[in-house]
């Protein structure tokens, strides 16, 4: 089968779904790779490390003509037109995307958004919000240290000490607690807040505190369990308490890193305007959620903004800020993707009847399967 990889079109995407160590196992197993020349320049694979993978250089019509695609982004409009009816597209394709999955579903594409794939253990090899998620929250840390004009570690020097940063989490899942593990490893004394009662666990198994907000009523605590490992909008009653105590403890902190996202919602606000306007002077606010709205009101999409002396930041795509290391986990995750849709002979073979196949399927003959 002929494979496709283009280069990302999308305004500072700078990750590549195939590495050349992916390549040189499609090449091995029969597979045809069309790899648009540079690629991976942006994530520093080069032409050559390519070719000598067994690729094929090619320009961009020639990569979209392939009969499967993969992608990190979903393609544009103008990809969209050089992509033939029928062909598949593998990658992070939005599946809360509507007009998205409809102008792909328009064009005659199978689309798979692997950000769609079940949290389950066979599914972990494949899961991509992990996997970027991971990065995110170590780049993160690195952002607010770089915004942060003080040190992170206590010090004890001649000229005197200087005391340790205080650092929040907000949110625990993947980027969470890698944020908390980095954070820690810099020397700073952490605490992390999140809804989900199983937190609390590996919140303190990584050396942090647990900002610990008690249910009240049992439907608190069921809705704080979850569904499929994703958090569930929590009762008003209770985030008015979490309000109040995270926001007691953000004026307090030298650091705040806010992750908390609900698939297919906007983010919840956790951090209002009144706490960073009582945060101290050279606080740093690292807002991960700010794509979808922001965790914070005063977060600005793509942009560091100061408001009265409070850092936010607001930058997107942090794995993309690593990106040789976000291609390598994202082309892995692809590659055990791709067992699932090619049989042995090399052909695609959609498994209807796989649930990872079944959750990642999102548009097909001209329809959006997602669509209500």
């Amino acid at each position: 089968m002929r494979i496709g990889i283009p280069r990302e079109t999308r305004d500072g995407e700078t990750r590549v779904a195939a590495t050349p160590e992916t390549v040189k196992k499609y090449v091995a197993a029969g597979h045809q790779v069309l790899v648009e020349r540079e690629a991976g320049l942006a994530a520093h694979f080069s032409d050559a490390a390519y070719e000598q993978a067994g690729a094929q250089l090619t320009d961009a019509a020639q990569a979209l003509s392939a009969a499967l695609l993969l992608k990190v982004r979903a393609p544009d409009a103008t990809e969209l037109g050089k992509i033939q009816a029928g062909t598949a597209v593998v990658g992070m394709l939005d599946p809360f995307d509507e007009a998205g999955l409809d102008a792909m579903a328009q064009a005659g594409i199978t689309g798979f958004a692997l950000e769609a794939a079940p949290r389950t253990t066979r599914a972990q090899s494949l899961d991509v919000l992990s996997s970027q998620a991971n990065l995110a929250g170590y780049k993160a840390v690195l952002l607010g240290a770089h915004y942060y004009g003080r040190m992170f570690p206590m010090m004890m020097t001649a000229a005197g000490t200087i005391k340790a940063a205080r650092v929040v989490i907000l949110g625990t899942g993947v980027a969470g607690l890698q944020a908390i593990a980095t954070a820690k490893r810099l020397g700073a004394v952490v605490e992390a807040s999140d809804v989900r009662p199983a937190a609390k666990e590996q919140v303190e198994s990584l050396g942090a505190k647990f900002i610990d907000v008690p249910f009240e009523t049992d439907e608190e605590r069921e809705i704080a369990q979850g569904v499929g490992g994703y958090a569930r909008p929590m009762p008003a009653s209770w985030m008015t308490r979490q309000a109040a105590l995270v926001s007691e403890r953000c004026k307090q902190a030298d650091i705040v890193i806010s992750t908390a996202l609900i698939p297919g919602r906007p983010a919840p606000t956790l951090i209002s305007a009144e706490t960073v306007r009582a945060m101290k002077p050279g606080s740093v606010i690292v807002d991960l959620a700010v794509e979808r709205g922001g965790n914070c009101p005063l977060s600005q999409k793509g942009k560091v903004v100061q408001e009265n002396g409070v850092t936010l930041v607001g930058l997107t795509n942090l794995p993309g800020m690593v990106a040789t290391d976000a291609s390598a986990l994202y082309s892995r995750n692809i590659l055990d993707f791709l067992k699932l849709i090619i049989d042995k002979e090399g052909n695609l073979a959609i498994a209807r009847d796989d649930d990872i196949v079944q959750a990642c399927l999102v548009c097909e003959a001209g329809k959006n399967l997602r669509k209500k």
